[in-house]
């Protein structure tokens, strides 16, 4: 049991702890009251002064890179057009060839036989054909000649008619002499028509349209044999690195084989990527690009876009990208990879403002600029950020004054000598 010492003791303790408290809240509202106080603590709530600073050009990030692989500009397929064994080859794989340069041949004894039998039919054909151009000159001449004859006999009948008519009239010729120069006469007539008729159907017919179709053939057929030799040495199709090459001497060539080999031509040689949409975008309206080689960085070049996709592949959902690039040294090979800047330095220096000075109202974000003699909102497209910077896509431009501290306290449409803008004390809420 407590006794009643005991519950005066625990009493007086509890009253010596609310005089403390009391005497502590009497400290404080006393110093609160003091002279300095007041201004103290309406410091701590002035707010920030309004400051514009003119908005500029900022580098935001490095240009935009992305890999490409070195690919040749063009690839050509060698391809055997002859069937026969392998007698020779005269290049190597990875080799670099010129257009025309011959590549290895196939043995072309059936051909040579080919060409040399139509050489022969081309000379005979040639034989047949003048044989018979002359035979026509010589018929021709046989028959114009049989017509100046009759015609000359003609003449003659005619005279003798005319003279025989004469005497008949004179009564020194009888009836019956008149009828045998006229039966003469009428023969000589029948006689040249015939010979004229001869000739214009000589004339008009052709007599050696066969021989000379025959001739043509013949020479057709020397042209294709004289090809068809060419075939049996399989040349370079363009000038590059010959890859996927295995020829060998001995095996057997075949037209139905297909390619046995490539020429990759790498002047001009081509880089080449695949760009989703947003790197898209960078590089759609350009002609040109940087490039280099990422072992040598400190070496860039510059080239024109040769293809890019203008609608995305339904597979990859990517536009595909290529640059051609000149390449007479030869410097550049298949199979490298390359970066290709999306974007250049130029465009990398974009319009910034600080991070801070930004307002920010739900999903949208404006800013403060200062227009003449007054401050107006604006809102703003932002995009990048770079340390305490972010990039303005849309809103502002470089140039302008942007408000950089005391934005938080203004009001668009707000003139720039208003008393809000000279940021007058609040009272502290403690100070009442």
């Amino acid at each position: 049991m407590i006794n009643e010492g005991s519950r005066r003791g625990h009493s007086k303790y509890r009253w010596m702890g609310v005089i403390t408290l009391l005497t502590a809240a009497t400290v404080l509202a006393t110093a609160c009251s003091a002279p300095g106080a007041k201004d103290a603590a309406t410091v701590q709530l002035t707010p920030k002064a309004v400051k514009t600073e003119a908005i500029k050009l900022q580098k935001i990030s490095n240009p935009i890179e992305q890999v490409a692989d070195v690919v040749a500009g063009t690839t050509l397929d060698v391809m055997a057009k002859a069937n026969g064994e392998v007698t020779e080859v005269l290049k190597k794989r990875g080799e670099y060839v010129t257009k025309g340069d011959v590549l290895f041949v196939i043995d072309n004894k059936d051909a040579l036989s080919a060409k040399r039998k139509s050489e022969l039919q081309v000379k005979s054909a040639a034989d047949s054909l003048q044989q018979a151009r002359d035979n026509k000159v010589n018929t021709r001449k046989d028959l114009a000649d049989n017509v100046a004859r009759t015609q000359t006999a003609l003449n003659n009948a005619q005279q003798d008619y005319n003279k025989i008519r004469n005497d008949f009239e004179a009564g020194s010729a009888v009836q019956r002499q008149v009828d045998q120069v006229k039966q003469a006469l009428d023969n000589a007539q029948m006689s040249v028509d015939a010979a004229q008729s001869k000739l214009s159907a000589f004339d008009n017919t052709d007599s050696i349209s066969s021989i000379e179709t025959q001739a043509e053939s013949a020479r057709l057929t020397l042209e294709d044999a004289t090809r068809s030799l060419d075939n049996y040495e399989v040349k370079a199709p363009g000038s590059g690195i010959l890859t996927d090459f295995n020829v060998v001497v001995g095996q057997t060539a075949s037209a139905q084989a297909g390619k046995v080999g490539q020429v990759q031509q790498i002047d001009p040689i081509k880089i080449k990527t695949e760009l989703a949409e947003t790197n898209y975008q960078l590089v759609k309206n350009k002609k040109e690009l940087v490039y280099y080689n990422p072992n040598t960085p400190d070496k860039k070049g510059t080239a024109k876009i040769s293809y890019l996709a203008p609608i995305m592949s339904a597979a990859s959902k990517t536009y595909t990208l290529e640059l051609e690039i000149p390449n007479p040294d030869r410097t550049i090979q298949p199979g490298g990879r390359y970066l290709v800047q999306l974007t250049t330095e130029t465009e990398e220096n974009v319009a910034v403002v600080p991070t801070l000075s930004i307002i920010r109202e739900e999903s949208d974000t404006f800013v403060f600029v200062q227009q003449g003699d007054q401050y107006t909102k604006r809102k703003v497209k932002l995009g990048r950020i770079n340390g305490e910077f972010q990039e303005v896509l849309e809103g502002v431009k470089e140039g302008e004054q942007l408000v950089v501290t005391g934005q938080n306290t203004l009001k668009d449409g707000q003139k720039v000598t208003s008393p809000a803008a000279s940021a007058q004390p609040t009272a502290s809420p403690a100070a009442k």
